[in-house]
């Protein structure tokens, strides 16, 4: 249910081009992806996850098939082109990410000239660090507007806009420059 109201509101922000390639990092069992689908027929897209339990899960009910596929990597260390997607997704997974920076510099290298990153998570209130919530052996990280424009900006990656979602659950968008 959560899920769900997060994504409808996040579907009113999202702009893809015609036939757009995209990518969903920390896809979980797809549910984005199959909503981004729905709503933009024409859309190729890869979800990725780390664990092989959700991709399984997605995969079984991937209804569009072959428009969307699932596989399993690291955000840290994409296994993707440079330039290849139109899009990229993050939902509340950027929050356990232990290497902001590394992941961001990796999602401006798959990006295209002029494509978007939409980081949709917890937002924090704490201005001048992250703010590390202890609810797991490495804990989650939550970050304010302020900081994500700034981890944005070391990639490359202009901060366009935020957007409340739900609450504390804060839609970043950003754009990679046009060559």
């Amino acid at each position: 249910m959560f899920y769900r109201a997060v994504h409808k509101r996040l579907l009113e922000y999202v702009d893809l081009p015609e036939s757009a390639n995209v990518l969903d990092i920390g896809c979980g069992t797809g549910h984005l992806l199959k909503r981004l689908a729905t709503q933009f027929p024409d859309m190729q897209a890869i979800g990725l996850d780390l664990s092989a339990n959700m991709l399984r899960v997605a995969r079984q009910s991937n209804r569009h098939r072959p428009r969307l596929i699932y596989v399993e990597g690291k955000a840290e260390s994409l296994p993707f082109a440079d330039g290849q997607f139109d899009a990229v997704f993050s939902t509340i997974s950027f929050l356990h990410y232990l290497e902001p920076k590394q992941v961001l510099s990796e999602i401006a290298r798959v990006l295209s000239p002029g494509g978007r990153f939409y980081l949709v998570d917890f937002t924090s209130i704490k201005e001048t660090e992250p703010q590390l919530l202890p609810v797991s052996t490495l804990g989650i990280r939550l970050y304010s507007p302020n900081q994500r424009q700034l981890l944005g900006s070391s990639a490359g990656l202009l901060c366009l806009n935020h957007h409340y979602l739900l609450g504390p659950v804060l839609l970043t968008v950003f754009a990679k420059p046009q060559i």
